[in-house]
């Protein structure tokens, strides 16, 4: 089964996947899980040394306390591995979050002895901070604690404690808590081991089965570990590496969730065939997959940006990847259970087991929900305090005072630019260089409309900011290229016809001849030749092999004859790029081949198609004994489903563009101030989960960007991207119809002292978006089989 891209594998974090997976491979974890769940939820000791031997707990903490000084990024690794093998131990809270929170305290006495006997497995630790259902935040309980001598508090000091901490883990085995109280009206961090008098532990078992305590306490007695801001900072950022490895163990049970389910339906069968040949049940199964892929997506985006300091908080970070990878385990694995039938509610069958671990991890520390409101909060309260960097605001330009002060030479070093220097360059461009009446546009502009911001582009060097230098562009890296598409849209700059530039540049790079690169590639930069795609036919539109325009070699040219249709910019377009068979004596993919045409060449006609939003940007074109020379074929003869496969890829990733749903994110977003509804809650609920929707897709096509960029093949799972982005983009247009009320049956753009946007708009560009590279449900019937491996 195919994963989504990722970058070159680093030595370290594969050899602790590696290590992990062997170790956690080597015993039925789940056979261990159930033996666990009938002994009353607790953990086996033998394995915990073991998982201490191995390092695990060693991870996040620093070398001079004897750690590995490692980070989130081997924590992830591990904790995936454990969520894929079901490791019943509770890994994330004994493992991590304790070993997390000591390592940030003060060194010295009780919190040195902890820290050691924790990495060696010699005590089993949990926090106990939470005192009701949904607290999010620690340091507000009404746990209290004083010290029983006179004089201030100083670590090693014996407290009484008073108060009760539920949803407490581990339970069952556990040596002891470090216990969060009031102190002084300041956080304080208590050491209360399980027999100190005053302590009364009361167990229940979990969904899962595994042992959760509540713990009350009269006066019990403990150890002060620390207390005041230090002590509130540790736990807060232990609580969010705790959530970060959540995540990851989530991602982890859901893509083995995936893995066991489509394992069954290639066996099961009813009506005499595999259910999973049944085109219902693929296309459920194809729905985890794209939940999945942007699951571990928003993963390993998520430890890029904390690796590269982009500014957004771990509390932030660990709330949006926490709340992604919940939802994608919770809806998985309960689809398995009804793909598996009811077989699957069996508790003798272990997808069951999977769903429960999963609802288990999804509700602790704040489920999908709370998170992403959680983030919300963050989010904004960043936005409201940072004085420069991230997306422009649409309702002003950023402040130019001079050409000089800004550089916008083309060969600069982007790798080395500061992300919000960069922006800043972007947005000084489009101040200074697009019209502001242009700002916007609701429907694809024609060539004459945006021909001078092309050429603009083309003088300044910056109209190709995705090809590499050597071939005219501007060779952006992957973050920057994302950057770049989140600024232009949201500086509402319209899109030119650009398949030259997204489509036949990056195949002829990697599929055409010097001397077709030398012939068409320099017009595509100077505005001189606009290029429009031939796939579809009036019978060949998602199954495009069965394509019938038909191209017979005549000497040095071929002749072609037949029809193309749904064509965009056909009116404006001076050359195309189709497919044509040349073979009609073998399997239809076999017999295709990949031309470049010149438009004026006699024989073309061109017609356009009115579409449902009154728009003409398609049309169709006749070819009638049209020659073609021989040297514009690309790739060989028929050897043009290769090719189209390739260039479906590069279409499939423009298409899957976070751009368009950022832009109408930010049209949502607009009319919220418009009408305010920033207080509304429930609205807010559906901003939120679609902003993240949003940020994520971006995190996913981030991933295949930078394939694109180092020229290598784009995997079919390609088909996720473009399935979640245009999905993505009509959910947030169907938002903006929804709290437009009264306007979202306005055929024009609404100028009132209520609303000043374009409402339908990006509805109508959204459906056509689902249907075009190939309809979505075909990418799911694509994926189904060539990703999932489910029988035909």
């Amino acid at each position: 089964m195919s994963h989504q891209p990722q970058e070159g594998a680093d030595d370290g974090l594969q050899m602790f996947r590696d290590s992990a997976a062997g170790f956690l491979g080597a015993a039925d974890q789940r056979q261990r899980f159930r033996r666990l769940e009938a002994s009353g939820g607790g953990l086996d000791r033998a394995c915990w040394e073991q998982l201490a031997e191995l390092g695990w707990f060693s991870l996040l903490v620093p070398e001079e306390d004897g750690g590995l000084g490692l980070g989130l990024a081997e924590v992830a690794a591990i904790a995936q591995e454990a969520g894929r093998h079901l490791l019943p131990e509770p890994l994330v809270d004994a493992g991590v979050q304790p070993l997390a929170l000591l390592a940030r305290l003060a060194r010295g006495g009780l919190r040195d002895q902890l820290l050691a006997d924790l990495q060696v497995g010699r005590r089993v630790v949990g926090l106990a901070w939470q005192e009701s259902a949904g607290e999010l935040e620690p340091g507000s309980g009404m746990t209290h604690a004083r010290p029983l001598a006179a004089g201030s508090a100083a670590p090693g000091q014996t407290l009484s404690v008073t108060g009760t901490k539920r949803f407490v883990r581990p339970g069952p085995g556990a040596d002891g808590w470090i216990v969060a109280a009031d102190l002084a009206s300041e956080t304080a961090l208590v050491w209360v081991d399980t027999l100190a008098s005053g302590l009364q532990v009361e167990h229940e078992s979990g969904v899962d089965g595994m042992g959760t305590a509540t713990l009350r306490m009269d006066e019990a007695q403990g150890q002060l570990l620390a207390h005041g801001p230090e002590a509130l900072a540790a736990l807060q950022a232990a609580n969010d590496t705790a959530r970060f490895a959540q995540a990851a163990e989530l991602a982890g049970i859901a893509r083995r969730t995936l893995e066991l389910t489509c394992d069954y339906l290639r066996t099961r069968v009813q009506f005499g065939k595999p259910i999973g040949s049944f085109q219902a049940l693929q296309h459920r199964a194809v729905d985890g997959l794209v939940q999945v892929e942007l699951a571990e997506a928003c993963l390993r985006e998520s430890l890029r940006a904390l690796a590269r300091g982009d500014g957004e908080s771990l509390a932030a970070v660990a709330s949006r990847v926490k709340a992604r990878c919940a939802y994608a385990a919770t809806e998985l694995t309960r689809a398995a259970i009804g793909l598996h039938g009811a077989i699957g509610t069996t508790n003798e069958y272990d997808i069951g087991l999977y769903f429960k671990r999963a609802m288990t991890l999804a509700s602790r520390l704040g489920n999908a929900a709370s998170l992403r409101m959680r983030w919300r909060r963050l989010h904004d309260e960043a936005v409201a305090s940072a004085s420069s960097g991230g997306p422009a605001a649409v309702s002003s330009a950023p402040e130019v005072t001079s050409e000089a002060a800004f550089d916008f030479r083309p060969d600069q070093d982007w790798e080395a630019m500061p992300e919000p220097r960069f922006r800043a360059l972007v947005r000084a461009l489009f101040a200074r260089h697009y019209p502001e009446h242009r700002r916007f546009m609701p429907y694809r502009q024609t060539w004459a409309e945006s021909r001078d911001w092309y050429m603009t582009l083309a003088r300044l060097g910056w109209l190709a900011p995705a090809w590499p230098r050597q071939h005219g562009g501007m060779g952006l890296p992957a973050d920057k290229l994302i950057a770049y598409i989140e600024e232009t849209e949201a500086w509402g700059v319209a899109r030119t016809p650009d398949q030259g530039l997204v489509m036949v540049g990056p195949i002829l790079m990697r599929f055409g001849s010097e001397a077709q690169r030398q012939r068409f590639m320099p017009p595509i930069l100077a505005g001189e030749h606009v290029w429009t795609q031939g796939y579809s036919e009036p019978n060949a539109g998602s199954d495009l092999a069965a394509v019938r325009t038909e191209a017979v070699q005549d000497g040095d040219h071929f002749i072609v004859n037949g029809q193309k249709t749904w064509t965009t910019w056909g009116a404006d377009g001076t050359h195309m790029f189709m497919l044509v068979r040349t073979d009609k004596t073998v399997k239809k993919q076999a017999g295709i081949s990949f031309l470049l045409v010149d438009l004026k060449t006699p024989g073309i006609t061109v017609r356009p198609i009115r579409n449902i939003a009154g728009e003409s940007d398609f049309c169709e074109v006749f070819f009638d004994n049209v020659r073609v020379p021989v040297e514009n074929l690309v790739g060989g003869l028929n050897e043009g489903w290769t090719v189209a496969k390739a260039l479906l890829g590069f279409e499939r990733l423009f298409t899957g563009s976070p751009k368009h749903s950022q832009h109408t994110l930010r049209q949502v977003e607009k009319l919220a101030r418009q009408r305010g509804m920033q207080d509304d809650p429930a609205f807010l609920v559906r901003l939120t989960e679609l902003q993240l929707d949003a940020i994520d897709l971006g995190a996913a096509y981030t991933g295949f960007a930078e394939l694109a960029k180092r020229g290598e093949v784009i995997p079919p799972t390609i088909s996720t991207l473009k399935i979640w982005s245009t999905e993505t983009y009509e959910r947030l247009a169907l938002l903006l119809i929804e709290s437009a009320q009264d306007y979202g049956a306005m055929r024009d753009h609404c100028h009132s002292d209520e609303i000043d946007l374009h409402v339908v708009a990006p509805l109508f560009n959204a459906m056509g978006a689902k249907i075009f590279a190939g309809s979505n449900e075909i990418q799911r019937n694509i994926l189904a089989r060539t990703v999932l491996d489910l029988p035909a």
